[in-house]
C-alpha cells in the first residue's frame, strides 16, 4: 500500500494506538502520541523498558509481554486496536513474527519499523500496511542539512518533487517576489515567506524578501537545487 493510500485508510476518529517495542524509536512515537492527546498502550519484552515509559508518563498503559506469542498479544488487548506500530526494528525475526501475529488477528492498520530494505520487504510480505526506515530517513536528512545548511526543512512529495523551507539567500535580499521571477527563472512556486517569526501564505508579489528570514517553495528537486543556496 502506498503512503497516500495508507494514510487515507486511517480512521480520523481513532484516539487509541498500540506501540510494540519501547526502544528509542518506540518511545519517541509514544511521546508524540501522548503530547497530542492520544491514548497509547506500550509493550515490550523488557520489564525495564516498560517501567521506564510508565515513569516518564508517556503512555496510558504499558505491559510486559513477548509479542511473538499471539496469546500474550490477545490477552493485552492488542488485537482490539485499529492501529498498531511495531517498533522492534533491530530484532528482525521478532519483528516479522509480531507483524504476522497482529495482521492474522485482523488489526486493520499495522506500521512496522525496518532496519534494512530486505527487512522491509519481508515485513510487507507478512502483511505490514506501512513500513518506515527511521535510520535511513535520519541519515538522508543529516546529509542534506550538512550539504545544504540553508535548507531548514524538507517534505518530499515524491522522488522528484518537494516542498522546502529555506533561509532567504543573500542575493535575494531587498528584491521583490516579482523581480525574482521564481517561476520563470527557477520553475518554482513561492508559497510562503516569514515575517516577525510568522509565515505569510501566498505573499504579495510586491513584498521584498529580507536576509535571514525564511521562505517556502514547491517544485522539482532539480530546480530547487538551482537556487543560490
Amino acid at each position: 500500500m502506498s503512503s497516500l493510500g495508507f494514510l487515507r485508510s486511517l480512521r480520523k476518529d481513532n484516539r487509541q494506538f498500540a506501540v510494540i517495542g519501547l526502544g528509542r524509536f518506540g518511545r519517541a512515537v509514544c511521546t508524540t502520541f501522548h503530547k497530542l492527546g492520544y491514548e497509547v498502550l506500550g509493550t515490550d519484552i523488557s520489564e525495564k523498558s516498560v517501567s521506564q515509559v510508565l515513569t516518564e508518563q508517556i503512555v496510558s498503559h504499558a505491559v510486559q509481554l513477548d509479542s511473538t506469542q499471539p496469546a500474550a498479544l490477545k490477552e493485552a488487548g492488542i488485537f482490539e486496536f485499529d492501529t498498531v506500530i511495531i517498533a522492534i526494528g533491530n530484532y528482525i525475526q521478532e519483528s516479522i513474527v509480531t507483524t504476522l501475529n497482529v495482521k492474522e488477528a485482523g488489526v486493520p492498520h499495522v506500521v512496522a519499523k525496518a532496519s534494512s530494505e530486505i527487512h522491509g520487504k519481508l515485513l510487507q510480505k507478512v502483511g505490514a500496511d506501512h513500513v518506515v526506515y527511521p535510520e535511513f530517513e535520519a541519515g538522508c536528512a543529516l546529509a542534506r542539512s550538512l550539504t545544504k545548511p540553508n535548507i531548514l526543512d524538507r517534505f518530499d512529495l515524491d522522488p522528484d518533487n518537494s516542498i522546502v523551507e529555506l533561509i532567504v539567500p543573500d542575493v535575494f535580499h531587498g528584491k521583490t517576489i516579482t523581480e525574482l521571477q521564481f517561476r520563470t527563472r527557477y520553475g518554482l512556486n513561492l508559497i510562503a515567506v516569514s515575517h516577525d517569526g510568522k509565515f505569510e501564505i501566498n505573499p504579495d508579489p510586491k513584498k521584498q524578501l529580507q536576509q535571514g528570514s525564511a521562505m517556502v517553495v514547491i517544485g522539482c528537486n532539480k530546480d530547487i537545487n538551482r537556487l543560490p543556496i
